[in-house]
């Protein structure tokens, strides 16, 4: 049986104000294949862009056990799962956690595959990059954005 490539997944998400309105960018890379994936929220936050973007991209994958590379600049993320956050968020039953609707929803889609996270460093000339970036900034600029109900539902008055 052929193995299928790698996919590679950028990811960014951006927030004006934070909370203000917010957007989240993916490209996409498998091979000589590329998608792009964008949306923004009336009001959320930089974080949870940052985590939906990775989501998103999960989400396009169509194969089952595929191989993702995430390359993402956002540190809550990356660390939230290379260094054992997130299976002592998911032991302590989401508890006092910020963003759990959008965890909860990234747990099986992280499991569904074999994933392997990368830090790159933001608004440092990495081409795939700077596009999410983009990507996320028109995201949040255009006008009727819709709310961002897991924002809203969330108790705010817990630490980032």
């Amino acid at each position: 049986m052929q193995q299928r490539p790698v996919i590679q997944l950028y990811t960014d998400g951006a927030a004006s104000g934070n909370p203000g309105p917010g957007g989240y960018g993916v490209v996409l890379v498998c091979g000589e294949l590329r998608k792009e994936l964008s949306g923004g929220f009336a009001r959320t936050t930089n974080n949870r862009m940052e985590l939906l973007a990775v989501i998103k991209g999960l989400e396009a994958i169509r194969w089952e056990n595929a191989r993702v590379e995430v390359y993402s600049d956002s540190t809550y993320v990356v660390k939230a799962v290379t260094e054992g956050w997130l299976e002592q968020w998911i032991a302590s039953g989401w508890k006092k956690k910020k963003n759990p609707d959008l965890w909860q929803r990234f747990v099986p889609l992280y499991r569904a595959h074999e994933v392997q996270f990368h830090w790159i460093k933001g608004h440092a000339g990495h081409p795939e990059n700077e596009r999410c970036d983009r990507l996320a900034v028109a995201a949040y600029s255009v006008p009727g954005l819709p709310r961002d109900e897991g924002y809203e539902a969330e108790d705010n008055t817990l630490p980032l």
